[in-house]
């Protein structure tokens, strides 16, 4: 079956009781179960379990080529219950650009559990080969990365991570499954925040895992979501699966708005380098092109006259929003150094722009008159 018949079919068979076509919410916190407490109709508690939710895991692990998935109220929650199966004594290695929040989860959280983190240039293979010995139990990548949209050779690192006997994690956020499946390519595990692309409206927060094996790995974190209690709200889950029926569409014209969008960047004098995949020139290109079907809506750039400049072009602009998150409808531009708190490490003239569905030709020019 097609990757777009996929998204359609996967988790929304008609409903068995009434026919419906649209899946049903189940927004029932506890389910009736015998005297002894057995479960009539295999659920018990919200917490544990419900139908809504089920639906939705059983269509991402579909889309990701997953044996099993696990849904979670955000993307940090289940990054969290991820990163929590490794033990103390341990060392994880992770890319030396990425989401601020798993920077701040590595060098404040993970530490007082007696796990050591370290950054590596995952972009060179052998970069990563030099860091790895028998502490090293994972490698968590992500890729394009975030903000500089840097690509991992997803393949590459898998074959060092098994030969090492290390686990491997891949935040595949920006790219989705619609573009790149890390599993398929040696990853033992992908994390997603739903809150994104999955649910593609703005509206709505969640995370997921999915999982190459239904192993211990994948039963230890699904008894810590239980325990707890870190689930995905009924709703929230059923306005994911709904998002996921349109994911082939967005982001077909998504990556078609990304790519006309970054070469007239790459050509602006006003801008001194672009970060996107999809142009020849991105030192990932190849890569890219080897292991994503396209290259993504996500992109970043660089102002010509540093901080000041860079957050008076963010201040110009008409139809594209100064906002967090990506992959809604809308497009939407953040100075990332302003709002990653006292330390940022994000450049100072680097606007991170997640490109959304308006017309290109109109994104294009709000961009050109606030650049100038």
């Amino acid at each position: 079956m097609r990757f777009e018949t996929l998204a359609i079919h996967a988790g929304g068979e008609p409903d068995a009781e009434t026919g419906a076509i649209a899946p049903p919410i189940h927004m029932s916190t506890t389910f009736r179960h015998g005297p002894a407490g057995e479960r009539v109709a295999g659920y018990e508690y919200v917490r544990e379990g419900n139908p809504t939710q089920d639906r939705l895991e059983t269509a991402v692990a579909a889309l990701e080529q997953g044996q099993a998935a696990l849904a979670f109220g955000s993307g940090m929650a289940a990054m969290t219950a991820l990163l929590e199966y490794l033990p103390a004594g341990s060392r994880l290695l992770y890319p030396r650009d990425c989401y601020m929040g798993l920077r701040v989860l590595l060098s404040e959280f993970l530490p007082q559990r007696g796990v050591q983190t370290e950054a590596v240039d995952m972009r060179e293979p052998a970069a990563l080969a030099a860091r790895l010995d028998a502490s090293v139990r994972a490698v968590w990548l992500e890729t394009p990365s975030n903000p500089l949209l840097e690509v991992t050779d997803i393949a590459a690192i898998a074959a060092l991570t098994k030969a090492n006997g290390s686990l491997l994690f891949c935040d595949n956020t920006f790219a989705t499954p619609a573009l790149q499946q890390p599993l398929t390519l040696g990853a033992d595990a992908v994390m997603h925040s739903t809150t994104k692309y999955f649910g593609g409206h703005s509206d709505v927060m969640g995370g997921a895992l999915v999982f190459a094996r239904k192993d211990e790995l994948y039963e230890r974190t699904l008894h810590r979501r239980h325990v707890t209690g870190a689930v995905l709200a009924p709703f929230n889950a059923w306005l994911t699966l709904r998002g996921l029926r349109s994911l082939p569409a967005r982001m077909s014209w998504h990556c078609a708005n990304a790519r006309r969008v970054a070469e007239f960047l790459a050509a602006h004098p006003r801008v001194t380098a672009v970060n996107y995949p999809g142009l020849s020139g991105h030192p990932g290109h190849a890569v890219a092109a080897r292991q994503m079907r396209d290259f993504g809506a996500m992109l970043s750039f660089h102002v010509a006259g540093g901080r000041e400049a860079t957050l008076a072009a963010a201040g110009r602009l008409k139809l594209i929003h100064n906002a967090t998150s990506l992959g809604g409808c809308e497009s939407l531009i953040e100075h990332r150094a302003s709002v990653e708190g006292p330390n940022p490490v994000s450049p100072q003239d680097l606007l991170r722009l997640s490109v959304g569905l308006e017309h290109a030709d109109d994104l294009i020019a709000d961009l050109q008159q606030a650049l100038g």
